[in-house]
């Protein structure tokens, strides 16, 4: 095993990937940008080495300065967690020439994985169903309308050298095609640095199910189950779920059978996940690979009892995998949160700035994996996310029943978050009848708005709070000072908690 390892990222995954180097006795080190100075993982971690100023193009993207850092602090191999550079053939492949391995799968996989035209044109003949679309990059607009036709409208283009939503526009038919090429090819080139483009045909209705899979270099690989992720906004997920209330167990083990071709068609090692489309009639299609460790991989880790990121070091450490696919069970339901610093309201759109109170959820069945503490400061340079909360319920019905109080009882105070979209969500019938698509959370937004009452006018509230602290300084306070159920002492309490909260406090190893 390591003796020390570098953790090429930040946030709450760094923190995740420090505790699992603890449980190993491995001794962690941080890397960090300026803008994260007072970070938690750099006071969790053992050394901390400055790689840049805060845009992560000079800092965590910075390939020789995280190299630079690992050779400095001798270093045995380095993990990327998600993000960043994790999915860099180019990074992967430095790693190896200085002899400091990366935790994860090799260069020439996570290349041919990464690039969706290669990756769709290994696969053809792996027994993997695929989405109806192209296996190579497109060369003209004229040959987009020619393969369109082939392929049947309505229709995605996707980029071929990325992903999370970028690169990625619905074309409904003939007309759009040219300026949707041309605005797809434009976000790819300045998302991923590649231009290339290609067409898929767009199932509707459809989920998004991943199966996680690990293998080792002996040849030895199992997969852990499947995650339900449909719910998305802008193709990127905010609730998971494992296993799917959609699979049975044929259709099951037929996906993991899929995704065990994925892995040995791409001679894969260590840890990913199969992303798969599966259609209303529970047919399945490939979508892609991610040859990392996945934000969600909580909710694996609660129904199997296994820890993936310990895993991961065992098998970059070269010890053959200890587990055998006869002999893994899930047990029981996992629901996962991600907790943003964003506004629901106005399109998810980022709320970066600095918590004032922070009161995270506790009790039976309720993981939080935070970077964030009281007084942190969210930048806005990176992905706003504040931390994910998993609960864990012997049924899916206490894994949402546990999710809602676990909503509920977190305070995050000081900028925007998606707290209350959650709790609206956990309780709406569509959720809890497992109703899942792609499309939820736009049919969900639309719903709600239906049933908003309208809000009153800006002057009608004015004469209303006025009327209201009329009777207040009439009635010594004591009239309408209250606007919930429970009394003044609840309203008490919670103020006193809110002013006596303990705040973080910068402390660094060594």
């Amino acid at each position: 095993m390591f003796r020390k390892v570098l953790i090429a990222n930040r946030g709450e995954i760094a923190v995740r990937i420090i505790r699992a180097c603890r449980d190993l006795g491995i001794s962690p080190v941080a890397i960090y940008s300026e803008a994260d100075r007072a970070s938690l993982h750099v006071r969790l971690a053992d050394e901390a080495c400055l790689v840049g100023p805060p845009p992560s193009s000079e800092s965590y993207l910075a390939i020789d300065r995280v190299l630079d850092a690992a050779k400095r602090c001798g270093a045995e191999a380095i993990h990327p967690g998600y993000g960043f550079l994790a999915e860099n053939p180019v990074f992967a492949r430095a790693c190896a020439d200085i002899g400091i391995p990366m935790v994860g799968p090799s260069a020439d996989s996570i290349q041919l994985m990464g690039n969706k035209t290669e990756a769709r044109a290994a696969l053809l003949n792996c027994g993997v169903p695929l989405i109806p679309g192209m296996c190579r990059s497109l060369r003209s607009p004229e040959e987009a309308v020619a393969e369109a036709a082939r392929i049947g409208y309505p229709l995605m283009i996707k980029a071929a050298g990325g992903g999370g939503g970028k690169g990625m526009r619905l074309v409904e038919d003939e007309a759009g095609m040219a300026s949707a090429c041309e605005a797809a090819s434009s976000e790819a080139l300045r998302a991923f640095g590649d231009p290339a483009i290609y067409l898929e045909k767009y199932l509707w209705p459809a989920r998004h199910i991943e199966i996680q899979v690990l293998a080792d270099r002996h040849g030895n690989a199992v997969h852990l189950g499947e995650r339900e992720c449909s719910l998305q906004r802008r193709h990127q997920k905010l609730i998971e779920e494992c296993p799917s209330p959609f699979l049975d167990s044929d259709l099951r083990r037929r996906m993991g059978e899929a995704a065990l071709n994925v892995v040995h068609a791409a001679s894969y090692e260590n840890a990913g996940t199969v992303e798969f489309l599966v259609d209303e009639h529970r047919n399945f299609y490939f979508l892609e690979m991610n040859t990392r460790l996945q934000v969600e991989h909580p909710v694996t880790e609660l129904v199997t009892g296994l820890d993936l990121v310990c895993e991961q070091f065992r098998i970059a450490s070269g010890e053959p995998l200890g587990l055998r696919q006869e002999g893994l069970r899930m047990q029981g339901w996992a629901i996962e949160c991600r907790i943003y610093a964003e506004d629901p309201d106005h399109g998810f759109l980022p709320s970066p700035g600095r918590i004032r109170n922070l009161v995270e959820p506790q009790g039976p069945g309720v993981r939080v994996d935070s970077g964030a503490y009281d007084g942190c400061e969210i930048p806005v340079h990176y992905d706003p996310l504040i931390a994910k909360v998993a609960t864990w319920g012997e049924s899916r019905e206490q894994a949402t029943a546990r999710m809602r109080r676990a909503i509920q009882e977190y305070r995050i105070q000081g900028l925007k978050t998606n707290l209350r979209f959650f709790e609206e969500v956990l309780s709406d019938r569509e959720w809890m009848e497992g109703r899942l698509s792609t499309g939820f959370v736009d049919a969900f937004l639309t719903r709600r708005r239906a049933t908003e009452a309208p809000q009153p006018p800006l002057s009608d509230a004015l004469a209303t709070a006025a009327a209201l602290a009329c009777q207040d300084s009439a009635h010594g306070g004591a009239v309408g000072a209250v606007p919930e159920a429970g009394g003044a002492w609840k309203v008490a309490g919670r103020l006193d908690l809110l002013r006596n909260a303990p705040r973080g406090r910068y402390w660094k190893r060594g």
